[in-house]
């Protein structure tokens, strides 16, 4: 096993005043030629937006794109004529494909929304551009893995345009789950979103991560209650 420990301190940091964004790997004004990406795993950005401010309409194009609020709400519209909200338990999934202009706002006047940005290289280019999201409930992944993202449609799953999975847990002080991944030629991108976990040995606290490669199977145990998102991607 290859493992490679992404602390959150050394995120790309960037405070504009109404976006306050942390990327894991090089994006906009951050570059940093050790973080480029993990596999297909291109983006992970940690964004705070001010209530009542937003990304407005930009394009997109051949890249798979998933969005999960943390806190608050995202309104989305797009040129598909997609016009929604995104809540907190919600997983946004885009396929960019052919090109799509899209906007991003906070829903509320007030509040903070906090929400991640996740970018996925394409297994096939220039696909009709596709979205959807789902409700999740937390409650379905306590001590356990609840997969959300798929290559495949399920019935409780939305797909993704190439062969990676995106799963979320919950789990409880002193509680150990196995993760076993779908397909060879694979690695993990293991992301703490709140609490403590040891995955695979490695010791994670809060927006801490770690990336794996060249294994099966990995052991996660969490130090604290915590929150995780698993993001399983082609590495070779």
């Amino acid at each position: 096993m290859i493992s490679d420990v992404h602390k959150a301190a050394e995120r790309g940091h960037f405070n504009f005043g109404w976006l306050d964004t942390r990327h894991s790997f090089s994006f906009g004004r951050y570059y940093n030629p050790d973080r480029m990406e993990f596999g297909k795993l291109r983006v992970l950005n940690d964004d705070i937006v001010k209530g009542g401010a937003g990304f407005e309409s930009h394009p997109h194009d051949n890249m798979e794109i998933v969005s999960i609020p943390l806190r608050g709400a995202m309104e989305h519209r797009d040129s598909m004529g997609n016009g929604t909200v995104i809540h907190t338990g919600d997983v946004q999934l885009m396929s960019a494909g052919s090109g799509i202009v899209h906007s991003e706002f906070n829903h509320s006047r007030t509040e903070d929304l906090n929400f991640l940005q996740i970018w996925v290289r394409p297994l096939e280019r220039d696909i009709t551009p596709r979205y959807d999201q789902k409700t999740f409930k937390r409650s379905e992944r306590m001590n356990k893995i609840q997969t959300v993202v798929a290559p495949e449609l399920g019935r409780n799953t939305l797909k993704i345009n190439q062969q990676a999975w995106f799963s979320l847990a919950a789990l409880e002080k002193g509680r150990r789950l196995e993760y076993q991944t779908h397909a060879p030629g694979v690695g993990l991108y293991a992301f703490v979103i709140e609490g403590a976990a040891d995955v695979a040995n490695v010791q994670l606290n809060r927006r801490d991560a770690v990336a794996l490669s060249d294994f099966s199977e990995a052991g996660i145990e969490a130090l604290e209650d915590c929150d995780l998102l698993l993001i399983e991607v082609p590495v070779d």
